[in-house]
């Protein structure tokens, strides 16, 4: 488990086979947090990003180390953070093409993670999806604009229109 303290600094515990606590961020203030299966994400105030614990699939060797990212999300074992640019970049596994169907174009605005897929919204209200898709995670996302929100949980997705529905 992670938690962000209302100070900046980031507090771990529980299981330690992956090292999920060891190798968790002891200096800087971050502004948010995610976890996956066995790896955690977490930004600074300073627009970088820090991951620890289970690397076995990539989780950490290909994070980003360059940029200044606003949002991050983490799926079982990739994750994707948001640049303040508007692009996306996605690191850790890509069995189920967690990261090679990614968008490479800029223009987004949200960021959200499922088991093995990832959503994104674009800033003209419509919605990218990539990654798995064996239980119509992209097979049935909406192809119309007007989206404000996006979410996203293990298998499915949801995008919350600018009416509310």
């Amino acid at each position: 488990s992670v938690a962000l303290r209302d100070d900046g600094t980031v507090v771990t515990w529980g299981e330690q086979v992956r090292a999920q606590r060891d190798d968790g961020p002891t200096s800087g203030r971050f502004v948010s947090i995610a976890c996956g299966y066995g790896h955690s994400v977490a930004l600074r105030d300073d627009g970088t990003v820090v991951t620890w614990g289970d690397h076995m699939r990539a989780q950490r060797d290909d994070a980003p180390t360059s940029g200044r990212f606003v949002s991050i999300a983490c799926g079982e074992y990739h994750s994707v953070a948001l640049r303040d640019d508007g692009t996306v970049v996605t690191w850790g596994d890509h069995m189920r093409a967690q990261r090679d169907d990614a968008p490479t174009s800029g223009g987004f605005v949200a960021i959200a993670c499922g088991d093995h897929h990832s959503v994104a919204l674009r800033d003209d209200g419509t919605v990218v999806t990539w990654g798995d898709h064996r239980r119509s995670q992209r097979d049935d996302a909406p192809t119309s604009g007007g989206f404000v929100a996006i979410a996203c949980g293990d298998y499915h997705s949801l995008a919350l229109r600018d009416d509310g529905t």
